[in-house]
């Protein structure tokens, strides 16, 4: 989609402070009836979407608003209340649903909001579905599509969802292996997966020590979760653990903690399940997907051991995208969202979290041992504010000075600057092998830009 056009839909949904554009009830409605009305084309039978929510006390508001406008144009409603957003992708398609609906700003704090959408297929929607959504929401049209009085949706509540989740989780993990002996530390953020992440654990037979399960309404990722892996580290520590996970608000991205208190992010995650997953012969498509943020440590990771590495840009959406065109089933992002795609069709913290205990209990090593061998190359990240988002290409300053650090790192490093693509924001990215210098030329960069959109 060309991102000029974009009104509503970010890089993964709508997202924003709840009450205040876009993210109202108002919008909220309208977005729920065009979903509907796109989704129910395609024959006379019953069109059901499902709508999933995290813990955020805003979430009631979007809910029962999306719902209003989903029956208002004839299609039927699932609630299944607080659930993981990956538990939404797989239940649209277990329940054979039109469309699924999460509520969420995934790592944000509760003051945000967003609304992500999935195909009957557990796919995020694509760019073109996106756009025809919001043409329909700003043409006006959408009370005349209204369904007439005796054909308004019905909205059902699915008690049993969350069931049907974690015997999906389950059936991921081994069927020959267990978690006994493990003593693990999850977080689930105050979030959404703060009943089934506990659950799948202790009945795959953890010793689990658990955080961030006392929702409020208000407490979700609010020093907890992977956004703030320490306390995790802190208890693993205290409590010898073996492992400590911590997810996000909406449970489809992870850190995890070694037995010593280290956090190893989505990179070292990827690089050690397709190193188990290549040795063992079940690595698709010769590597794996990732984006372009991901540390070059991992690229020559995976090419010592000759896998290949296939960069995307920023969005777990678009590394879903490329692994489906290259046949590959492991990609993810650096941030801790890991797609498995011989199991579900999005990032699933819990998920990838049981891939990792599964790798972890076969190989028979501790955590720490199994990425001993990963080299994080140092990484500097600087935030611009812009006037304009120029066509970077067209700075000749700015390509000059791109120029010229790449000189510097003499093929031991890489520059990336790029546009933010909720705000008037440039992204420069520098790594290299030596952390100050590498902030040096961040810095020495940012400024070329900022010159050079002042012109």
């Amino acid at each position: 989609m060309n991102s000029a056009r974009r009104k509503l839909f970010g890089t993964d949904g709508v997202r924003g402070i709840a009450n205040a554009h876009p993210m109202t009830a108002e919008v909220a409605l309208a977005l729920g009836q065009a979903v509907a009305h796109i989704f129910r084309r395609g024959g006379e039978r019953n069109h059901r979407i499902l709508i999933g929510k995290d813990t955020r006390l805003s979430g009631y508001m979007f809910e029962d608003a999306l719902a209003a406008g989903i029956s208002s144009m004839g299609v039927d409603v699932l609630h299944v209340g607080p659930m993981p957003t990956p538990a939404i992708a797989f239940l649209t398609r277990d329940m054979r649903c039109d469309a699924g609906v999460m509520i969420t700003a995934s790592h944000n704090p509760y003051q945000d909001n967003g609304i992500k959408f999935f195909g009957r297929d557990g796919f995020k929607l694509a760019d073109e579905i996106e756009l025809e959504i919001e043409e329909l929401v700003e043409s006006g049209r959408l009370s005349e599509l209204r369904a007439d009085a005796d054909a308004v949706g019905q909205a059902t509540r699915i008690d049993d969802a969350a069931g049907r989740y974690i015997v999906f989780l389950k059936n991921t993990f081994p069927p020959d292996l267990t978690l006994d002996g493990l003593r693990i530390v999850l977080d689930c953020a105050n979030g959404a997966a703060y009943k089934v992440g506990p659950t799948v654990m202790r009945e795959l037979g953890a010793e689990l020590f658990a955080l961030g399960v006392e929702p409020t309404g208000r407490n979700i990722n609010e020093g907890c979760g992977s956004m703030h892996p320490e306390g995790v580290s802190r208890l693993v520590q205290k409590v010898n653990a073996d492992v400590g996970i911590a997810v996000d608000g909406d449970a489809d991205r992870l850190m995890v903690v070694d037995e010593n208190g280290q956090v190893i992010d989505g990179d070292f995650l990827i690089a050690l399940c397709a190193r188990y997953l290549a040795k063992n012969g079940q690595l698709k498509g010769g590597g794996v997907v990732t984006t372009v943020m991901s540390n070059l440590g991992l690229e020559e990771s995976l090419k010592a051991i000759d896998l290949e590495l296939v960069r995307t840009q920023v969005g777990d959406r678009y590394v879903v995208e490329a692994m489906r065109k290259g046949g590959f089933n492991l990609g993810g992002e650096q941030s801790g969202h890991v797609i498995f795609l011989d199991h579900g069709t999005t990032g699933d913290g819990l998920m990838t979290a049981l891939q990792l205990l599964a790798i972890m209990a076969k190989e028979g090593v501790s955590l720490s041992t199994l990425t001993a061998d990963f080299k994080r190359y140092p990484q500097v990240l600087v935030n611009v504010e812009v006037p304009e988002k120029k066509d970077l290409e067209t700075l000749p300053e700015l390509q000059a000075a791109v120029a010229k650090v790449e000189g510097m790192l003499a093929g031991k490093g890489r520059v990336l600057i790029r546009y933010s693509g909720t705000e008037l924001k440039a992204r420069v990215m520098v790594e290299g092998e030596d952390e100050g210098h590498v902030l040096e030329l961040a810095n020495s960069l940012a400024g070329a830009l900022t010159n050079s959109l002042a012109d």
